[in-house]
């Protein structure tokens, strides 16, 4: 599970093709989560070409990891890691949020059933994903983890916190949580909408095990989840502090892009920063 420098060059190149398929189909939509997807890229990256197990040509497998992507507004990253990893045809992607395709604007598995569930109201993944650990637990499945994917500005829900105290209860060592800690949410910067304060303390006091990496590093993240993958009896959550935008200099950091699409000059402009970015 080690990563090595060829494998991380590699990883490099795949994350920014990913970014360049997340620009090319919010573009073509005229309407999704831009920098939020573009700022989870190397993360979903890391978990579809070297962490999970998982056969994309046998979704169902019944000895998968699960990934469950609670923020799902994030999906064009999603659809866009599972398409170049072989879950269906890259040119798929052109059909995000149009009428009728499997790609709707939040993941929904009625109309795709690789996904482990469909998100969209916020808060929800967490205890889908505890719902998971639980079974596998109950079927004495020590191979297999559940990955949740969450964004920081959810945590402003209630029910997150329900879901933490349970989790830590059932002992949940094969749930994994990686928070995108990109500082940002729709209406603007957490600090401003909702402080979060010190999330490490705090998941801390819920008897978590609790690690920060540099979500855009691939060695610090693949490392924190090694050691979540030894953690038995006490779930884990890794705090990936990523940039919104990533890979685009003027979506950086930049709450507006949360929900807004590139127009055509926004979008050509991105991808000749991209296609500058190969390692």
């Amino acid at each position: 599970m080690d990563l090595t420098n060829e494998k991380i060059i590699e990883l490099k190149n795949t994350a920014n093709e990913i970014r360049k398929s997340i620009i090319e189909m919010i573009f073509k939509a005229n309407s999704g989560h831009t920098a939020g997807s573009l700022g989870m890229a190397d993360v979903f990256t890391l978990l579809y070409f070297h962490v999970l197990r998982h056969k994309p040509k046998e979704p169902l497998w019944a000895d998968r990891d699960r990934l469950v992507l609670s923020n799902g507004h994030i999906c064009p990253v999603l659809y866009a890691s599972m398409a170049h990893s072989g879950y269906f045809p890259i040119k798929e992607l052109d059909t995000l949020r149009v009428f009728g395709s499997r790609l709707q604007g939040h993941p929904h598995r009625k109309f795709l059933p690789y996904l482990e569930t469909s998100s969209g109201p916020l808060g929800s993944g967490l205890s889908q994903a505890i719902g998971m650990a639980k079974v596998m637990k109950m079927d004495k499945k020590t191979n297999e983890f559940v990955y949740c994917l969450m964004s920081d500005g959810e945590l402003d829900e209630g029910q997150i916190w329900e879901a933490v105290m349970l989790a830590s209860k059932e002992n949940l060592g094969n749930l994994i949580v990686i928070i995108d800690r990109n500082n940002i949410q729709i209406s603007g910067y957490t600090i401003d909408v909702m402080p979060l304060g010190n999330l490490k303390e705090k998941w801390e006091s819920f008897n978590w095990e609790v690690y920060e990496v540099n979500g855009h590093n691939f060695q610090e993240i693949n490392k924190a989840i090694k050691k979540a993958k030894m953690k038995e009896y006490k779930p884990t959550v890794i705090i990936a502090n990523t940039i919104p935008g990533k890979g685009v200099s003027f979506m950086e950091n930049d709450f507006h892009w949360h929900g807004k699409a590139p127009n055509k000059d926004e979008r050509d402009k991105a991808l000749l920063e991209l296609n500058k970015n190969h390692a």
